[in-house]
């Protein structure tokens, strides 16, 4: 079961919650899908989010790339859910670590996911730790750059749809990390 940790209220319609939990778990509208550019779900959290949410998701995957070629940081692939208590799921590609401009692919990768959720009405999404897993981006500054970007996309979409962003880690040595960002940026 999720636990919310902190939350910072932007307006009086969009906050952000800091949240500790699986988010192929998380009943929301979306999930944003740590994937890489061929949407090949192999491990880490995308792995999880097949095997949670059902072949359905890979297959929906494989047939983007098919259609569109490789996905681009910051716009990112949208596919059902299968199984999972969401409606959708965003894939954003996050940067490898040592690839070069990193923190500004990251902030597209996330100001790319945040616009698909509010292109589709959507009113809630949850987005992990892009990029720290495998990818080998440092854990504090993903932090700053993840949660800058939230910051950045509500105060340039007032009108947005989006009503919550859910930050949502399952790890404690990450959460920990976000949740430092998360106090000194909003407390």
């Amino acid at each position: 079961m999720a636990s919310i940790l902190a939350r910072h209220d932007f307006s009086a319609t969009l906050s952000c919650l800091l949240v500790q939990g699986d988010i192929t778990a998380e009943y929301v509208d979306a999930i944003v899908n740590a994937a890489n550019s061929r949407l090949q779900h192999g491990g880490g959290i995308a792995g999880a989010i097949v095997r949670r949410g059902g072949s359905a998701i890979q297959e929906e995957s494989d047939a983007w790339v098919r259609a569109h070629g490789e996905v681009a940081h910051a716009h990112p692939a949208v596919t059902g859910a299968g199984s999972l208590p969401c409606r959708a799921v965003i894939h954003a590609v996050g940067p490898v670590w040592g690839a070069g401009d990193e923190e500004k692919k990251l902030r597209a990768a996330v100001m790319g996911a945040l616009a698909e959720a509010d292109a589709r009405g959507f009113a809630s999404i949850a987005v992990p730790a892009v990029s720290t897993g495998v990818f080998g981006f440092p854990k504090a500054r993903a932090a700053a750059v993840i949660l800058q970007a939230v910051a950045d996309f509500a105060a340039g979409h007032p009108a947005s749809s989006l009503e919550e962003i859910r930050v949502t880690i399952l790890d404690d040595p990450t959460l920990a990390v976000f949740r430092e960002e998360f106090n000194n940026r909003w407390k």
